[in-house]
């Protein structure tokens, strides 16, 4: 059943609301919130109206609606995980006068998970078919993986609401059922580093499907019934575990006696994870920073539905072990957020900081000023009476001295800074562009900013505040046009403020990448097709990072480096990385040492944030919060390379910032994962 919550409108006016994937969301990660508005009585104009953390009076989003009479309406808004814990929302129904025709507070998830548990959501044809894990996997409930079934008719079209999914189960016979939006995102999620497993239940299933076809690893052909399979029960035994040895698991003698349909055909670009003989019954391969597997049996259907080691099966194929990944926990030591991380590139230069040892000096003349000072001058003067005047004037001249010197050191123009990272996702000139807009706004005076975005989708959120819970400036209110938004945001007097723009289009590749091995080199050709030079370029290949020349606009280069060049990608993170845990300690300190937050080399710094889990880049205990996506490191991991391009006083969409500053800055990150071709 989905979880929702329902307020207690009036009978004429149905107000439904269902929080994220099935009341699960995920920590650091936008989740869908779907409402449903059904209008009985008179016809009324309004909006509807999402706060988070109404508590603090945080970012408020709203939707603007229109209710005839009899009308059933769905939306969809995004909503933003920023903490494990504390998650609230409040929903409302307002009219055009502005006056809650209908509410929902608090609204809470049923369970919320931290940034890097496993999540798992069955697109499955029956209600049997939900994914399941082993009883009691993955230790205690706050750190065990989430499974969770989503209805095909609340299933996002904006790949941005897929964030928080590790995996999708999609059963062929429901693919058929989804709309071109939701094909399109679910691709592009794919793409962007999900792990899409098709439980193929008929030929006519694939072929009907284009889009699916395109991305399955394989190509069915024929049904054909298999007597024997025990490969499945041999594949999820040899299953390693993470304190050695392999999973003991009795056989299952009524499945293994059953008779398993499988549809056979041809393998298509993929790797045979488990066959009997020559019919492949899993087939897997890489999609860009993503993976689909095909399952050419039905686990919906008998024998595999009631086979009792399917929840290992399961197990073994979304984590490539019997035993869970890691999780984070309370004792996982402090979390760090990265979004701090390219907020420190992109800060104002203008403000200064006090050193601490000024500040005690300045802190010591005042205590002696309006203690003995005071006392001494007045007992000359022989009237001690005259103290009723001068501690106040004592208080306002140091009052206006301290201005003064916070005027010096934090006064200064209003400033915009932007950074893109922008991942290209796709094959050859087609391509979605997943991209994050880091922008800080620096402003002398208390002052409301107008933002926009009009790209296909695009979300706005506060700065992520790691361990420290929700970060998302108060007072911010965001309106969703379709799918993407305009914003305004306050940003206190002599104060920087981080947002955080996602946004994802579909068009021209603006870079294309091949890489290809020969011999003892690699073979890497890029055609760049932005309009801005490209340097620095490097290629992370096989756990090395390889620095190329640059590209000019428009330029397309063949380069051939050796395979043993440049450095390990692991000393490049601790290189450049290592100092990201101090840097983020020392910009959130009012006084200190100027500078001391600040990140002067952005490209080498900005390629080690995008491999956060690599050794190197943090300090043992400490864990970086980072959104789903911006870590590249499994792309590497598991055989494939990432190109990773530098343009300076560059952009790909337009300023979020609708005010003229006379201060700005705007660099982008281009990175483009690949899978490495085969060659002769």
């Amino acid at each position: 059943m989905v979880w929702l919550a329902t307020c207690g409108a009036p009978a004429a006016l149905h107000f439904e609301v269902f929080l994220g994937y099935e009341g699960v969301t995920r920590e650091a990660c936008w989740v869908p919130v779907v409402v449903e508005v059904k209008n009985d009585g008179p016809s009324f104009k309004g909006f509807i109206e999402l706060v988070g953390d109404p508590y603090r009076a945080s970012q408020t989003t709203r939707l603007a609606v229109e209710l005839p009479t009899g009308t059933l309406k769905r939306v969809t808004l995004p909503a933003f995980a920023s903490a494990r814990f504390g998650n609230d929302w409040e929903a409302r129904l307002r009219d055009e006068r502005g006056k809650v025709r209908a509410e929902v507070s608090p609204l809470r998830p049923r369970r919320a998970v931290s940034w890097d548990t496993l999540t798992v959501a069955s697109l499955a044809r029956t209600a049997a078919g939900l994914v399941t894990f082993p009883a009691h996997w993955g230790g205690p409930e706050e750190s065990r993986p989430v499974a969770v079934r989503i209805q095909p008719g609340i299933f996002p079209d904006n790949p941005i609401l897929l964030q928080g999914l590790d995996a999708v189960y999609l059963s062929s016979e429901v693919a058929t059922g989804l709309t071109d939006e939701q094909a399109a995102a679910l691709v592009g999620w794919v793409r962007g580093g999900g792990h899409l497993v098709v439980g193929v239940e008929q030929v006519s299933d694939v072929t009907a499907l284009p889009w699916l076809r395109a991305i399955l690893p394989c190509e069915p052909r024929e049904l054909r019934v298999l007597g024997e399979h025990k490969a499945l029960h041999r594949w999820v035994q040899g299953a390693p575990r993470a304190e050695g040895g392999f999973v003991e698991l009795a056989e299952d003698a009524v499945f293994e006696r059953a008779e398993l349909p499988v549809l056979a055909g041809s393998v298509r670009g993929g790797t045979v994870v488990v066959a009997v003989n020559d019919v492949p019954l899993v087939v897997s391969a890489p999609r860009r920073a993503g993976r689909v597997t095909a399952l050419l049996f039905s686990p919906e259907r008998e024998p595999a539905r009631s086979w009792r080691h399917l929840p290992w099966f399961w197990a073994r194929l979304l984590t490539g072990s019997v035993s869970a990944p890691e999780r984070s926990g309370p004792a996982r030591g402090f979390s760090e957020s990265a979004d701090g991380i390219f907020g420190a590139m992109i800060d104002t230069r203008q403000v200064k900081k006090l050193p601490v040892g000024w500040l005690l000096v300045l802190l010591g003349v005042y205590l002696v000023v309006i203690g003995p000072f005071d006392r001494w001058w007045l007992r000359r003067l022989g009237k001690p009476m005259l103290t009723w005047i001068t501690f106040p004037g004592y208080v306002v001249g140091f009052s206006l001295l301290i201005y003064f010197i916070g005027h010096q050191l934090r006064s200064g123009e209003t400033e915009s800074n932007e950074l893109h990272i922008v991942d290209v996702l796709g094959n050859g000139e087609r391509a979605d562009w997943r991209g994050r807009t880091f922008a800080s706004i620096y402003s002398p005076q208390n002052a409301r900013f107008p933002l926009e975005s009009r790209e296909t989708f695009a979300t706005l959120r506060g700065e992520l505040a790691g361990g420290r819970g929700a970060g998302s400036p108060e007072g911010m209110t965001v309106l969703q046009r379709g799918g993407s938004f305009a914003a305004e945001v306050f940003v206190p007097v002599w104060t920087s403020r981080l947002v955080v723009s996602d946004w994802w289009r579909r068009g021209r590749a603006p870079l294309e990448v091949a890489v290809a091995r020969e011999g003892e080199q690699w073979r890497v050709t890029v055609r760049n097709g932005t309009d801005a030079k490209l340097q620095p370029v490097h290629l992370i290949v096989a756990d090395r990072v390889i620095p190329l020349a640059e590209l000019e606009a428009g330029q397309t280069r063949v380069f051939r480096v050796a395979r043993e060049a440049g450095t390990t990608l692991s000393e490049f993170v601790g290189r450049h990385g290592g100092m990201f845990q101090s840097v983020l300690q020392q910009r959130r300190y009012a006084f200190g040492k100027t500078g001391g937050g600040w990140i002067t080399d952005l490209p080498p710094a900005s390629i080690a944030a995008s491999f956060l889990s690599k050794p190197g880049g943090r300090r043992p205990g400490t864990v970086f919060t980072a959104p789903a996506g911006l870590d590249l490191s499994e792309v590497v991991d598991r055989g494939g390379a990432a190109l990773l391009a530098w343009a300076a006083q560059s952009a790909p969409v337009p300023p979020l910032n609708q005010v003229s500053v006379r201060r700005s800055a705007r660099y982008t990150l281009w990175r483009v994962p690949v899978e490495i071709e085969a060659t002769q």
